[in-house]
């Protein structure tokens, strides 16, 4: 679960993590009225939940009740990577001496959390490993130990931060690992972590994801979800308790069990094609969820074919052909739909298939070869 800017700041806050004083505002008259109270040289932030909001034109530093208005209805209603603003933060300006970035996320490889800290901040971190990988110190922390002082020490030490702003910058480093720890963030990421002019730091940005999978120790957090942003095929799909990741491409998937779907997405992408999603039905799912999933999938208007792929272990073939075929009956099918059917009663389920002769159904054997299929149909139909 994503947060907004000012949700982020709201947990640093509580963490005891400095942040410039600001407003939620979601209309123009609320952002002036945010800005008169605030007073002096404001900045006007696009709350979505996405990157790139400066290069949009979703941030503005503005003198003012009035120019803050006239950038608050500039910002609102704006489109940026197709989220579209709906609320603003207005913050008090501060003076920034140096900008760094700071960032805790969980490296699943090492099977840790990750720090990376850099004193060139305000920019890409991509950029930043492509064009100054010696600029960018990254350290494990062990979760058995958990975080130490001598871990913001030696990642100020590779990072080459001046030596008389460690003692500044150490404590909130500790507190913005606390807020990872004890708020089960799959991310902590800060963007400018900025030295202001009175060598004190501040968080002047927060990009903080939540695991979904831990929401239920996180009430407080769970409620700050943005349903109006939420996108709306997740959101079903969270409904319905189906595993559902929204992609950019233009073939449907869904499959049983989270590994064949994933290996099905990559084969998509190895043929030539552009998966549009990750939907995983669940061993054993009956016609309404099969149907449901088909619909979610299908609600994606990019979605211009279906691959349903099914291994079947406890799960029978048979079985989920019946249910493909009575979800068919409960949904608007309205692109080309490749199955591919394995394992225990296959061949009965592909049996079942040909018998009910849905126009709309290719039956495949390998997934190589349903891949392929789905990926030259969705090019048909666009």
């Amino acid at each position: 679960m994503d947060l907004h800017e000012h949700q982020g700041k709201e947990l640093f806050a509580q963490a005891g993590i400095p942040v410039a004083e600001g407003r939620v505002a979601f209309t123009a008259d609320e952002a002036r009225a945010a800005a008169e109270d605030l007073g002096g040289r404001v900045v006007v932030k696009a709350q979505v939940l996405t990157g790139g909001r400066g290069k949009a034109g979703g941030v503005k530093v503005v003198d003012g009740p009035g120019p803050a208005q006239q950038a608050a209805d500039t910002i609102l209603g704006l489109d940026i990577k197709g989220h579209i603003t709906r609320r603003l933060l207005v913050e008090r300006a501060v003076a920034i001496a140096d900008e760094y970035y700071f960032s805790i996320t969980f490296d699943r490889a090492a099977k840790m959390p990750l720090l990376m800290l850099t004193t060139m901040g305000g920019m890409d971190v991509e950029a930043v490993a492509e064009e100054h990988p010696d600029r960018l110190a990254r350290l494990h922390v062990d979760p058995a130990l958990g975080y130490r002082g001598f871990h913001g020490q030696r990642l100020m030490s590779m990072a080459n931060v001046p030596v008389g702003e460690r003692k500044a910058l150490a404590p909130l480093l500790a507190a913005l690992y606390g807020v990872f720890a004890d708020r089960d963030a799959m991310l902590v990421e800060v963007n400018p972590l900025v030295r202001l002019e009175d060598d004190t730091f501040l968080a002047a940005d927060a990009k903080v994801t939540i695991d979904d999978n831990a929401l239920y120790r996180q009430p407080d957090v769970e409620a700050m979800r943005d349903l109006a942003a939420a996108d709306p095929q997740e959101q079903a799909a969270r409904e319905a308790d189906l595993a559902y990741v929204k992609l950019d491409g233009d073939v449907g998937i869904l499959g049983n069990g989270a590994g064949l779907v994933m290996s099905t997405v990559d084969v998509i992408a190895q043929v030539g094609g552009r998966p549009a999603n990750f939907c995983d039905v669940g061993g054993g799912a009956s016609a309404e969820k099969i149907a449901t999933a088909l619909g979610i999938v299908l609600s994606d208007d990019k979605v211009q074919s279906v691959l349903f792929n099914i291994f079947g272990g406890i799960t029978r073939g048979d079985e989920v052909a019946k249910g493909l075929l009575g979800a068919l009956e409960q949904t608007d099918v309205r692109a080309p739909i490749v199955v591919r059917l394995d394992g225990t009663n296959a061949a009965e389920g592909r049996a079942l298939l040909a018998e009910a002769a849905r126009p709309e159904i290719t039956v495949e054997e390998t997934m190589l070869a349903a891949a392929e299929t789905a990926v030259r149909l969705a090019g048909e139909v666009a």
